[in-house]
């Protein structure tokens, strides 16, 4: 392949044909969360539902998140592509399908999906596509793969609502964000888990679009 054509494909999704073969065994064995304690593999059960999250690159993201209440528990990894337990290295190439994602296990007693989603809406840009402000690539484009039903339904409802408050402040741009079932997580290297938890001035690139999200009642 030449580097013309791997070049492109950060910036249009990548046929499965194309895909890189990744590997059977996965790259890390799930530890536990550096601020909470947590296991970040633990399951969902009871009134636990996890979703995963693409807003950008995902040290910043998973920040946003692990603070709220309500979350249990957070972690980082790769989701929506082709390459099984692919490396970081593999998904920067755009040859693996994948987004950078927040798996994100929170209790729906306490945090409503509506309002977990409303922070992503807010936390970036969801119109620009394949990239995220400075970070370019289709492992930067805006994701929800949801695990229920009820979480589809809060994630369009959301979604729609914020396209309203976009175009009423004047935003022209579509929203691109991918809405689908979830499929397979890989986490990521450790030293991507709680990034900006174990260095705390590192990179940080979220950023919003300024614009308020009026989330529905919840559902």
């Amino acid at each position: 392949m030449s580097f013309m054509t791997m070049l492109s494909k950060k910036f249009s999704l990548v046929d499965r044909s194309e895909a890189l073969p990744g590997r059977e065994a996965a790259i890390v064995a799930p530890g536990r969360h550096t601020v909470n304690g947590e296991p970040i593999d633990r399951p969902a059960e009871g009134t636990l539902e996890e979703v995963l999250l693409g807003l950008g690159c995902f040290w910043g993201a998973e920040r946003l998140f692990w603070t709220l209440p309500g979350v249990v528990v957070t972690a980082v990894g790769y989701a929506g592509g082709y390459t099984p337990n692919p490396t970081y290295h593999e998904v920067c190439t755009g040859r693996t399908g994948h987004t950078e994602a927040v798996r994100v296990l929170f209790d729906t007693s306490v945090l409503s999906r509506e309002e977990l989603l409303r922070h992503f809406w807010e936390g970036h840009d969801p119109t620009q596509g394949m990239r995220q402000g400075n970070d370019t690539g289709t492992q930067y484009r805006s994701a929800i793969y949801y695990a229920t039903d009820g979480m589809r339904q809060a994630a369009e409802a959301t979604r729609d609502a914020y396209a309203a408050a976009l175009k009423a402040a004047g935003k022209s741009a579509s929203i691109t964000t991918e809405i689908r079932p979830m499929e397979a997580f890989y986490f990521a290297e450790d030293y991507h888990q709680q990034y900006l938890d174990k260095n705390p001035n590192g990179y940080c690139g979220l950023g919003g679009t300024g614009v308020s999200c009026p989330a529905p009642a919840a559902g």
